[in-house]
């Protein structure tokens, strides 16, 4: 028997219909990084950002009242390019941010 879906029917479901839907999402995510150049940027971006597909599962759905989740994809579509946003610099409202080492990301 091929099994078509995973939603749990009853006896007392008979004569009834599944029914699927199909919703697009679209999911924006900005992440940042700290590097000495664009390029630099774009490398970590590219190892370390994005999607961890493997997470893309059932359980960032809703499933309640009979509804079940048959199957959920994301597909890459765009990106823009790396562009800075600021600076790490010794906080500028402390005087002893040098001492003591206190950095901070300042906007650009």
């Amino acid at each position: 028997m091929n099994r078509v879906t995973e939603i749990f029917v009853t006896k007392d479901d008979l004569g009834k219909t599944v029914y699927r839907k199909r919703t697009t999402y679209t999911i924006d995510i900005e992440q940042d990084v700290v590097a000495d150049s664009v390029e630099e940027a774009e490398q970590k971006f590219l190892d370390g950002g994005g999607i961890e597909y493997d997470e893309i599962k059932s359980s960032i759905t809703q499933e309640f009242k009979g509804v079940e989740t048959y199957s959920i994809d994301a597909n890459y579509s765009d990106s823009e390019v790396a562009k800075p946003i600021a600076t790490v610099g010794y906080d500028p409202d402390d005087e002893f941010a040098e001492e003591d080492g206190f950095v901070e990301a300042i906007a650009i």
